[in-house]
């Protein structure tokens, strides 16, 4: 069992920066892959970046690619998601997912989510 809590969050102007914190449990962190997605309003559930259980293997949405950097510190068991150039349509509540072994971008494939980090981004 894994339990996820993020951080971070919070209001923004466009172009400012943000990052995301996730802390979790367990003793075998370092065998998950991470996954930091969002949700606006309206909207279903969208992948953003992930990144693989030793931290080298990192993928995002084209949406976010040159902007947000995924990292992880497993001493620490904390996956980070930091945000900078933020524009207004990144706001969304922000969600990071847990799944064993390797990296998807699919929703579904996840097994354990945190409550999620509210993110406003004003114009």
């Amino acid at each position: 069992q894994v339990q996820l809590v993020e951080s971070g969050g919070g209001l923004v102007q466009a172009g400012g920066s943000l990052r995301l914190s996730c802390a979790a449990s367990g003793r075998t962190f370092s065998s998950y892959a991470m996954g930091w997605f969002r949700q606006a309003p309206g909207k279903e559930r969208e992948f953003v970046a992930t990144i693989s259980g030793g931290g080298g293997s990192t993928y995002y949405a084209d949406s976010v690619k040159g902007r947000f950097t995924i990292s992880r510190d497993n001493a620490k068991n904390t996956v980070y998601l930091q945000m900078n150039s933020l524009k207004p349509e990144d706001t969304a509540v922000y969600y990071c997912a847990a799944k064993r072994i390797t990296t998807s971008t699919i929703v579904a494939d996840y097994n354990y989510w945190g409550q999620g980090t509210q993110v406003t981004v004003s114009s």
